[in-house]
């Protein structure tokens, strides 16, 4: 069974709009930085609830306008919808430096429309941004209730005393001005106790992804997976390992290189793995360079790929690897996990609490050990058979995880915080 965080993805009481049809819509405020491609079928899931008026504000339209991605190194331009299907608004700009940061860009404007468009409630993601200490501090001034979701936690970089204690006066300015938290996860739930108080209302809402579209894509792939395997030049019947991130020192690609070059010892050549590396990013000439002690092709570096062109790597792989180190979440767990394959995280992925039960879908390993790293692929490995059950089990997992349990804890914390509100 998954943790007690998770909503029964067969309870759909909360998440019914025919029981608000005689009310008038509750009106929604949702400020967050810019159009993420994660977010945006959650918001069009949103959207379509009866008794929920959603309308999003974005400090920037930096990922709609393509830009130079610093962690991929390369310019991006989403190739899924990012704006479709929820009413939306830029805020005016007084000053933008191109890039997103605390201070960057300057909005403005947001107390009067607070004001004139008569929200119910505000939404918030984030709470280090001039813009969102604007959106609480607004709402708080006009009575609204606010909701917090963030990507927080509490074994991120390392602070000082100083710090500490500033971060604890700020905190204690900020939780007289939050109606509730939306927790992400279990690590940030944590992060939420310890900051926010035992007692504060926290409510689940945890990271998903678009579930039905991966899950339908994953499948789609399938009918042509060895004909794909044969354009990457791939043999049949050798295993497939794959990362896909960013290739950021702190995504730790280079332990995942060093525990392949391990684990390639001890394989027969008929079934010896290859490592798929999806992404770019700053580490790629070091990464290739230690790439070089593997036999030619058994390591392949395939670039940045698209959101629409995920699911075929998903569908390919034998098991998935993430050893990221102050990784808040790791939306592509979520992502490969609809393909019904196992995944070996480090303990420093916030998802590892939620998403993955350590022997049963796949595998958690302490950051930076490498060794661990290269027996749980040994152990994924072992078998196809073995691979097929882990993986069930991974699909399994994510079906707790969707959009309609985001809605179903959202429809929670406005029923605890907005006057009138029934879920």
């Amino acid at each position: 069974m998954p943790d007690s965080f998770a909503l029964s993805p067969t309870d759909a009481r909360l998440s019914d709009p025919a029981a608000f049809s005689d009310r008038r819509p509750l009106r929604l405020a949702y400020f967050v930085s810019h159009p993420i491609q994660y977010q945006a079928p959650l918001l069009r899931r949103i959207a379509k609830e009866a008794d929920i008026d959603l309308k999003v504000f974005f400090r920037s339209n930096i990922s709609v306008r393509g830009y130079l991605d610093p962690g991929f190194g390369v310019t991006v331009k989403w190739d899924i919808p990012l704006l479709e299907g929820y009413r939306h608004e830029f805020l005016p700009v007084l000053k933008d430096s191109g890039r997103l940061g605390a201070l960057s860009p300057v909005n403005y404007g947001i107390r009067r429309l607070l004001r004139n468009q008569g929200f119910d409630a505000v939404w918030v993601h984030g709470y280090s941004t001039l813009t969102n200490l604007q959106a609480i501090a607004g709402a708080y001034a006009m009575r609204i209730p606010v909701l917090l979701r963030s990507e927080s936690h509490l074994t991120d970089r390392p602070r000082s005393g100083r710090t500490l204690a500033a971060k604890r006066m700020f905190f204690s300015w900020l939780r007289r001005r939050v109606s509730a938290a939306l927790a992400i996860g279990e690590a940030n739930s944590v992060y939420w106790r310890h900051y926010l108080g035992e007692e504060f209302p926290i409510f689940p809402c945890s990271y998903a992804v678009d579930n039905e579209f991966f899950q339908r894509e994953c499948a789609k792939a399938a009918e042509t997976r060895e004909e794909f395997r044969r354009s990457l030049g791939l043999d049949a019947g050798r295993p497939v390992i794959l990362f896909a991130s960013k290739l950021q020192t702190r995504k730790r690609c280079i332990d995942l290189v060093d525990a392949y070059l391990q684990v390639a010892k001890s394989f027969p050549l008929d079934r010896l793995p290859y490592l798929l590396i999806v992404g770019d990013g700053e580490e790629r000439v070091a990464l290739e360079s230690r790439a070089e002690e593997a036999a030619p092709g058994d390591i392949c570096f395939l670039g940045f790929r698209n959101q629409t062109e995920l699911p075929r790597f998903y569908d390919l792989c034998d098991v998935f690897v993430l050893v990221s180190v102050d990784e808040p979440w790791g939306l592509v767990v979520n992502e490969v996990m609809n393909a019904g394959r196992p995944v070996i995280v480090s303990d420093q992925v916030g998802c590892h609490k939620n998403l993955v039960q350590n022997g049963l879908n796949g595998y958690v390993v302490k950051a930076y050990d490498i060794q661990a790293l290269a027996d749980s692929l040994r152990a994924v490995l072992v078998g196809q058979d073995v691979c097929q059950t882990l993986g069930a089990r991974s699909l399994e997992i994510i079906q707790y995880y969707s959009f309609d349990e985001n809605v179903n804890g959202l429809r929670q914390a406005l029923q605890h915080t907005v006057h009138g509100f029934e879920a």
